[in-house]
């Protein structure tokens, strides 16, 4: 029998991938309810020791650029709140216990949150969930993250297009994008305790692990400042003040330059930023200053954001077997010398290891670099795409479970991509993407006077070209550890002989 709820009257609204005041729907309701109920709104974040643990690769699941993008989010929220007369509380571990004794203490009535579709969010919810039921707290539930309402979409989650295409025509035609809501004016919080500042809540190896942080790389040209703020800031700057949105699809594939892409992705993925805000935003500058197939792209991208979110409702566990969303039995290999090589951009192709070396700096690699650096390690390498998967969870700022492992499953060709066994020609795309070697110079300094044309393509120097440019392979820049052609060859004909053998499920 589950205790009453009886003297109960305060709200508590869980926050998770979704550090903002506005278009929050679990906010706005919890205030409506404390006012409705005469109580006060109790707000709690996870920061969960889980997340400081490390990866069976080595690694720390959560590294160091992401713990401070985090970090820095979770103090613009609880200033957002405390300007509105509420605070933020955190709890260090994830447990039914903590929670139990924050419900118990807070006199909690109801309790408010954004779903989460993953695996592991979804046991984490649903063991909170037992305990509220225990508790005679009320779970009041709304979807999360993605632009399109959940609610709104012209098929069940079941019946989701497997092809993206087939998604984005339906969608187009049938589904409506609802305004953001408006933050509220006020919260009705409880008074914070004296000396219950954010900082003095945290646990002893989180206080740790903040301190562990790497100097700033000279080479960044982006500085990402987590917080609602920040990404309120930068959308603005993106799409007004520098006007770059009215080029974004000729620019979007850049890698070097500020304002290439939108970089809003780190602010989506914590949810500082929601995407209705970023569309309203599109559809306010196609109002006032043009209206194009940049301004369409841009909603283009947010609605491949929203098909994995829905891809991971629908297959859930599936996004991160190795099989993937295609149940695909491929022979992976588990090199960890040659995973080394490929995660710290010593493989000795510039456009993929610049790409490495700007995401160990900076946390971040832009859409191009990405599918570049993932067709490297699937294509070339052989090596299991979960291993790159988690490096990426590792280090992006914008990690995200739906998208990370929904683009690995399509990168390792185990995933709903319609175009089969997809291979990136490396040297093809840095000739394309970045023809003068501006990029690839600029993170690899080694390389810097190497003449263009053969900046791509370093083994092709001579002897007295590597003198010459102080370029000496081995050396200075390390000789390609595998050949190009015949190592995707070798990948390709196992993945031709999977499809071919493949047991239908």
């Amino acid at each position: 029998m589950s205790r009453g709820a009886e003297g109960r009257n305060n709200q508590l609204v869980w926050f998770r991938r979704d550090l903002r005041v506005h278009d929050h729907a679990p906010l706005v309701a919890a205030c409506a309810r404390a006012q409705e109920q005469g109580g006060r709104v109790v707000c709690v974040f996870i920061l969960s020791e889980r997340l400081l643990a490390q990866t069976s690769l080595g690694f720390a699941r959560m590294g160091a650029q992401r713990r401070r993008f985090l970090w820095e989010s979770l103090q613009s929220l609880d200033q957002s709140l405390r300007e509105r007369g509420a605070h933020l509380v955190l709890l260090n571990e994830a447990t039914e216990q903590a929670f139990v004794e924050l419900c118990e203490a807070q006199q909690i009535e109801s309790l408010h949150y954004f779903r989460e579709d993953p695996p592991e969010e979804q046991l984490e919810e649903q063991a909170f969930l037992t305990q509220a039921k225990t508790l005679g707290v009320i779970p009041r539930a709304q979807a999360a993250h993605s632009l399109h309402a959940r609610s709104q979409l012209p098929f069940e989650i079941a019946q989701l297009p497997e092809v993206f295409s087939k998604f984005r025509r339906k969608v187009e035609k049938l589904s409506q994008v609802s305004a953001p809501l408006a933050a509220p004016e006020k919260v009705p919080g409880l008074e914070p305790l004296q000396g219950q500042g954010l900082l003095e809540q945290l646990s002893p190896r989180w206080r740790a692990a903040l301190r562990m942080q790497a100097p700033a790389d000279e080479r960044q040209l982006m500085h990402w400042r987590g917080g609602e703020g920040a990404a309120l800031e930068r959308l603005e700057h993106y799409i007004f003040a520098s006007d770059s949105l009215r080029n974004y699809k000729e620019t979007r594939n850049g890698m070097l330059a500020l304002n290439d892409a939108t970089k809003l992705s780190p602010w989506l993925a914590l949810g500082c930023l929601s995407p209705r805000r970023v569309y309203q935003e599109i559809a306010r500058y196609e109002n006032e200053r043009c209206k194009n197939e940049s301004t369409y792209w841009l909603y283009f991208e947010l609605l491949w954001r929203d098909y994995f979110i829905f891809l991971m409702a629908k297959h859930g566990a599936r996004l991160f077997q190795v099989e993937g969303v295609d149940r695909l039995r491929l022979p992976w290999r588990h090199d960890a010398e040659a995973f080394q090589l490929w995660c710290q951009g010593k493989t000795g192709y510039p456009l993929v290891d610049a790409n490495q070396q700007e995401l160990l700096a900076s946390g971040f690699m832009s859409n191009r670099g990405r599918q570049n650096v993932a067709s490297f390690l699937t294509k070339n390498l052989g090596i299991d795409w979960r291993w790159g998967a988690k490096w990426f969870e590792a280090q992006l700022l914008d990690y995200d479970p739906c998208s990370n492992y929904g683009n690995w499953n399509y990168s390792a060709g185990v995933g709903n991509d319609p175009r089969q066994f997809r291979w990136f020609n490396i040297v093809k795309q840095a000739e394309i993407y970045d023809p003068q070697g501006q990029y690839v110079k600029h993170w690899l300094p080694e390389l810097k006077a190497v003449p263009p044309e053969l900046v791509h393509e370093p083994w092709l120097l001579r002897p007295e070209q590597q003198s010459r440019y102080q370029c000496l392979l081995g050396h200075d820049y390390p000789a390609p550890m595998v050949e190009l052609f015949s190592s995707m060859e070798r990948q390709k004909a196992d993945y031709e002989g999977a499809k071919a053998g493949s047991p239908s499920f």
